[in-house]
């Protein structure tokens, strides 16, 4: 297949890398080459680790050789499937599909990345909605093996099997859900992280005492501040905030201390210190 992805961050390099070591076609671009030259950089060190430990048995330089820059949605005209992962915001998402859609063919799969937002939010707009929706992988993407896709009101049935196919040929499990704020994943995941800030907040327990309760008690592989400060707080506090607004439920509100914390700039294992110092 020959997939484009949109967004060269942490997630989108890590989509670029696995569809390549797959042996698939990458057409990937950024908002500046600067950028993109960083997620290749990222990539071609998290491929330095892969083949080290034996995941990874091709050359690094023939796995790299199969992702290609380019400045121009035209060319990604003869993709199959494209897969946005740019900054978790609606409005920034919607204006990208805007000047996207009039390149693609009728039958190219458009996905997000998105890991909160609504997936028929996101298609409202566009000219072919039913080609449209979910691919939410985890991160780090090249160790995580989930892909959760998500099925908007319009989404078709050949898109669910165009992408599943897709999640198969990269070697990742899959599941199906329906459209609603945060999904199944996120949902539970980040609620149990906000609540793990409640708790501490409460002075019910350490944090050490938070993630120990969590990884012992519960078989969970870190604790909930942990995964939070693994996640980005910015980014929890954001998709709680969505939920928020999405649901009017107050069991969805953020813990003050949470949104005190990404106010500081402790953003978590990314900018050095969240809960944990880096």
């Amino acid at each position: 297949m020959k997939i484009g992805v949109i967004g060269m961050g942490i997630m989108g390099s890590g989509i670029a890398e696995v569809t390549a070591i797959a042996k698939h076609e990458v057409y990937a671009t950024e908002v500046s080459q600067q950028l993109y030259q960083k997620g290749i950089e990222s990539i071609s060190k998290s491929l330095d680790k892969l083949i080290e430990k034996k995941v990874v048995k091709e050359d690094k330089g023939t796995i790299l050789s199969r992702i290609k820059y380019i400045d121009d949605y035209s060319e990604f005209r003869e993709c199959d499937i494209i897969i946005e992962a740019i900054v978790e915001n609606l409005n920034a998402k919607k204006e990208l599909y805007k000047k996207l859609e009039p390149h693609l063919k009728k039958d190219t799969i458009l996905g997000s990345n998105t890991s909160s937002i609504s997936i028929t939010s996101l298609a409202s707009g566009l000219k072919n909605p039913e080609k449209f929706l979910g691919i939410h992988f985890f991160n780090p993407v090249p160790l995580m093996n989930l892909v959760e896709i998500i099925k908007g009101i319009r989404t078709e049935q050949y898109a669910i099997d165009k992408t599943i196919e897709y999640v198969k040929s990269i070697n990742k499990e899959f599941v199906v859900v329906n459209d609603s704020p945060g999904f199944v994943t996120t949902r539970i995941i980040v609620t149990m992280v906000n609540e793990g800030a409640f708790i501490l907040q409460e002075g019910l327990a350490s944090k050490e005492d938070i993630d120990k309760a969590l990884k012992l008690g519960g078989n969970f592989p870190m604790g909930p501040l942990t995964l939070g400060d693994l996640i980005g707080l910015d980014t929890v506090l954001n998709i709680m905030d969505t939920l928020y607004e999405s649901f009017k439920d107050p069991k969805y509100r953020a813990a003050p201390i949470l949104r005190k914390m990404v106010e500081a700039g402790k953003l978590g294992k990314k900018s050095g210190e969240g809960f944990y110092k880096y």
